[in-house]
């Protein structure tokens, strides 16, 4: 599957261009990022006394605690519900190329390879029901709003967008504007870095701010226009006509104005259902009743949670816990109405 990330306009910011914004951030997506780099040097995830998996649990409390206290981001959490039938081959794919990575890594530590096996592990991260709802027990006990999406997390974060509940979503993908967000901020990290596993490499990393107003008047095209591109060139929901890319699918549209119009030879290689891919993004089933509320942590028993149940060292569980009393605290100084003092 392709990406019209070519053909997508974005601007370079800093976390500070994100201070006091209230950010919908793809809970899945990001606990994949901590899976795949929060690693040992030989490429195994952090774990407990008992063997679980902390990578993403490591990431999720320590990178929301800081870009919470040190930029002001106010994040709400995302998780994916029920995926759509269409998307179950997309995740099939992702499957078996976790699975091979799996295999690949397994023999890279047998050589004593351990650079290819730190690749290797990178991309055959699962994210279990288990590690999910580790993740959601933290955010419950530490205050943090989130929400459980009928099915494509992206299309309830851009929902809350659209309304202006949030000010934009944060994910690495780029479905969020095709589902209508009028904003999606990419790499919101501190590190700023990024391993490639592919290249064996770390990449400088830079937030980038996607303002799909902006991306459609450049284009000189319009969202509709903008999700057949993508399912031109292939989505989560359909294969993409081999030969097409961002440039020739955007090319094709400006010229035919959709789909439907363009000539035989190339609409008989498009999936039937195109219009059933296109209604998805145009008309996603969202929950339109939600919560997003700031409250005090709890302290006590996130603490028992870190250490006395995912291993987390003293002095780390009280470290986030720290950052937690201050964030709070701040967050009533400043009144918000998010905020729900109990």
């Amino acid at each position: 599957m392709s990406s019209i990330a070519p053909i997508i306009d974005r601007r370079k910011i800093s976390l500070n261009y994100l201070r006091g914004k209230v950010i919908a951030f793809d809970a899945n997506n990001m606990l994949y990022q901590f899976l795949a780099l929060i690693r040992m040097p030989n490429g195994s995830p952090l774990r407990d006394r008992e063997g679980r998996v902390t990578s993403h649990l490591v990431g999720l409390a320590y990178r929301t605690t800081r870009i919470m206290l040190e930029y002001d981001i106010r994040p709400v959490f995302i998780f994916d519900g029920k995926p759509v039938t269409l998307k179950r081959e997309e995740l099939e794919k992702r499957r078996e190329a976790r699975d091979k990575a799996s295999r690949e890594w397994i023999e890279a530590l047998r050589r004593g390879d351990y650079r290819t096996a730190f690749s290797k592990a990178v991309v055959s991260s699962r994210l279990t029901s288990s590690m999910i709802n580790d993740a959601k027990k933290f955010l419950d006990l530490a205050g943090i709003p989130y929400i459980d999406a009928f099915a494509d997390a992206e299309a309830q974060a851009a929902y809350m967008a659209r309304k202006g509940d949030v000010w934009a979503v944060g994910s690495r993908d780029y479905d969020s504007i095709l589902y209508g967000s009028p904003r999606l901020i990419r790499y919101i990290t501190i590190s700023g870095t990024d391993f490639l596993p592919s290249k064996g490499v770390i990449k400088p990393l830079t937030p980038e701010l996607i303002e799909l107003d902006t991306v459609l008047k450049n284009l000189n095209i319009n969202r509709r226009q903008l999700i057949d591109i993508a399912i031109l060139i292939g989505t989560d929901f359909n294969k993409g006509v081999y030969g097409i890319g961002p440039k020739k699918a955007l090319k094709l549209i400006k010229m035919y104005g959709c789909i439907e119009k363009l000539p035989s030879n190339i609409l008989e290689k498009i999936p039937k259902n195109f219009n059933e891919v296109r209604n998805i993004f145009l008309n996603p089933r969202v929950i339109k009743e939600y919560s997003i509320k700031y409250r005090n942590p709890r302290k006590e028993e996130l603490y028992q949670f870190l250490v006395e149940e995912r291993s987390f060292s003293r002095e780390k569980a009280e470290k986030i816990i720290e950052r937690l009393e201050k964030i709070s605290f701040k967050l009533r100084q400043t009144s918000i109405d998010l905020w729900l003092n109990k």
